[in-house]
């Protein structure tokens, strides 16, 4: 991975960082954006080159892709819970998912591709769905919704992208207790996986790192697919 361009947007968060810094280590040249968290964001000045964007903005998106003229990599961990509250109605929690989790994502995604088929670039894109993409948990339209449609996108455009070198996966990650699921495991909502013996950990920021950066391997011989890294709570 040494010296090859990657763009981690929301790379500074609890799930992204794990991946910034696993890929710096590894000599990678990176990129990490953030869209409100210039604090934490600036935490990791050290190892990449961060900037702000909303990726639900198509200039922020292309100020995003300018900042890596030689892009090999794209990994897209931005998104948004969808927990709607009494304070923000069902309604504007879908259509802010929709945006957050599944349209800038993806436009991201195709514009990322189409520079590199362009420049005749072989590269990597992963996006990053969730287990509830994977099976139905009540209580998850909000947020399961715009993830499925991700993934079904990705794998539409893998095979559009297929002859040109570019490969794109998707990560499902389960009940990780790091970014936007931390809320979660501290209400306890998903004890009962530990209790009844579904799973003997919480999973942890790195385990999806590591699978990230098997979808990133120059030589990788995967596209269009989808893995859940979530301790087998799917199943």
């Amino acid at each position: 991975m040494r010296g090859r361009e990657i763009i981690l947007a929301g790379g500074t968060g609890g799930l992204g960082s794990a991946a910034l810094e696993l890929l710096h280590g590894e000599g990678a040249s990176l990129v990490a954006s953030y869209r409100s968290n210039a604090a934490r964001a600036a935490e990791w000045t050290h190892a990449a080159a961060v900037l702000q964007a909303d990726i639900t903005q198509a200039s922020d998106r292309a100020r995003l892709l300018d900042s890596a003229p030689s892009l090999y990599g794209l990994v897209v961990f931005a998104g948004d819970p969808a927990r709607a509250s009494q304070t923000t109605p069902i309604e504007e929690t879908m259509r802010r998912s929709h945006e957050v989790n599944y349209l800038g994502p993806i436009l991201l995604a195709r514009e990322a591709a189409e520079r590199m088929k362009a420049a005749g670039q072989p590269g990597a894109i992963v996006l990053v769905s969730t287990m509830q993409a994977m099976a139905l948990f009540p209580g998850s339209t909000a947020y399961a919704a715009p993830k499925v449609a991700l993934l079904h996108a990705a794998r539409i455009l893998a095979k559009e992208l297929r002859a040109s070198n570019i490969r794109i996966n998707v990560v499902s990650p389960g009940v990780t207790a790091a970014g936007m699921a931390r809320e979660s495991i501290a209400s306890g909502k998903y004890d009962r996986f530990l209790n009844e013996g579904v799973v003997s950990r919480f999973g942890r920021a790195v385990d999806v790192a590591r699978a990230v950066r098997f979808f990133l391997e120059p030589d990788n011989y995967v596209t269009g697919q989808a893995l859940s890294v979530d301790g087998g709570i799917t199943l």
